[in-house]
């Protein structure tokens, strides 16, 4: 709990401290998430294991250019007994106006395992800004290890 604390504190002081430059973002998300159980390979049918969570965190948004940035998150997620932080890096691309492609992988860090805390899985992203402030996203974030589901996530972002 402790390290998930510190990372907690440094990615709010990276946050703070970036806003004062003109090209860096910052903003809130949260949502819904649907785990996938026992998915087997390459089977996305209607009789998986699912459990419905939340989520909510924060993420900042460094412009490359008008098409490409970087946006790192910070997200506490909840489901059912297990709780985690999921803290992914993007590259994130403008395909149209107001839609964008977002991947990347990302790092978990689970509070409820005794032994391999640590899992890490590949997200695909889209989002679309409905005005410059608000945006509606969708990830799937796929797992690379057993005890490591596929999720999707649902939710909505606000940039401060």
């Amino acid at each position: 709990m402790k390290i998930a604390k510190c990372f907690f504190f440094i990615f709010c002081f990276i946050c703070f401290s970036a806003k004062g430059q003109s090209n860096i973002d910052f903003g809130l998300k949260g949502g819904l998430n649907l785990t996938f159980f026992k998915v087997t390979e390459s089977s996305f049918g209607f009789n998986q294991d699912t459990e419905i969570g939340y989520y909510g965190g924060a993420f900042l948004d460094f412009e490359i250019d008008e098409s490409y940035s970087i946006q790192p998150e910070l997200l506490f997620i909840a489901l059912n007994d297990f709780k985690f932080l999921n803290a992914p890096i993007y590259v994130k691309y403008e395909i149209a106006k107001g839609l964008n492609i977002l991947v990347g992988p990302s790092i978990n860090y689970f509070f409820d395992f005794f032994s391999n805390k640590l899992k890490i899985r590949g997200d695909l992203s889209a989002s679309y800004n409905f005005t410059g402030d608000l945006d509606f996203h969708m990830k799937y974030a796929l797992g690379f290890e057993e005890l490591t589901p596929n999720s999707l996530f649902v939710g909505v972002g606000l940039r401060l």
